[in-house]
């Protein structure tokens, strides 16, 4: 065999070697299903784990990212550059190495009339996926986020289980308060249509977020939460948000900043929220920890 040949199969072998350790090393976006006993059937969800994951010996930070009415888990990654943003974020340092989990929902993240997603999510997505995949145990390493339906889910969470999450963000949250209005697809979904199929104004108030704000400024725990809409939001999405802000600011004063981004209740918004509201979320999360010895046996 020739110099020459020797050298240029040397450098295909070390090419290729290379290539295999980044494709192994490279962040990764994948989808998943399990039984739910909550709902009776099974529980997509989207999965993006950080450059390194398989060998790097450590137990990360997790988020969870809601979709919004009639939406999929999926849109956060095809709609909402969910991988692009975190990868950027991660290699510049802005946030740590950390794992995002964007579940499925049909019932706009609450125990509605057409299935129990807020039991669902709380009894088995958290702890089947906090069980499967390398995720720190413990509520300091937790966040929850959402967008429209999913921001009026994550509001409504973190204010009935401040225990659970250490930092939240809602990006146009559907939090309306009284009632949703007249043109929000709240008003026909099925999570909030009663036998008869009409919008079930009782219902709705006893899910909102002021169902459970009384308790959460009760108690001395805060979650620092991140606001954000659209200045021509066709739902009054600035308004909404900005009276839920005015609720919290006295009991965690500077916990909960709002920014108004150019444009409507639209993926152009969402996708120019999402950076600072990962970025506000890490400043209260902590970051990946050496994996506990016992969670390899």
């Amino acid at each position: 065999m020739s110099p020459l040949r020797r050298v240029l199969l040397w450098a295909l072998a070390l090419f290729s070697v290379l290539l295999t350790s980044n494709q192994t090393l490279a962040s990764q976006v994948t989808h998943h299903r399990f039984h739910s006993e909550a709902l009776g059937r099974d529980y997509p969800y989207t999965l993006y784990l950080p450059d390194g994951y398989y060998n790097s010996g450590l137990d990360y930070p997790v988020v969870y990212l809601l979709h919004g009415s009639f939406g999929t888990g999926r849109d956060w990654t095809s709609k909402g550059a969910l991988k692009r943003v975190a990868d950027r974020l991660i290699r510049r340092g802005d946030i740590p190495p950390s794992i995002f989990v964007m579940p499925e929902s049909r019932s706009w993240w609450v125990d509605g009339y057409n299935e129990p997603a807020r039991s669902a999510f709380l009894l088995d997505l958290m702890p089947h996926v906090e069980e499967l995949w390398r995720i720190a145990p413990g509520r300091e390493w937790r966040g929850i986020g959402g967008l429209s339906a999913g921001g009026y889910g994550s509001v409504n969470l973190m204010l009935e289980h401040p225990q659970l999450f250490a930092a939240a963000a809602a990006l146009s949250p559907a939090s309306y308060h009284p009632l949703p209005p007249v043109n929000s697809t709240a008003r026909e979904h099925p999570a909030f249509l009663d036998e008869d199929n009409r919008f079930d104004e009782e219902r709705w108030t006893s899910l909102n977020y002021t169902a459970y704000l009384d308790s959460y400024l009760q108690q001395e725990r805060v979650v620092p939460l991140y606001l954000s809409a659209g200045s021509s939001d066709v739902f009054d999405a600035v308004g909404h948000s900005r009276r839920l802000q005015a609720a919290l600011l006295p009991h965690q004063p500077g916990q909960v900043p709002m920014e108004v981004f150019s444009g409507g209740h639209t993926w152009r918004v969402w996708r120019a929220s999402l950076a600072p509201a990962l970025k506000f979320m890490f400043q209260h999360l902590k970051a990946p920890v050496p994996t506990d010895a016992s969670r390899l046996e």
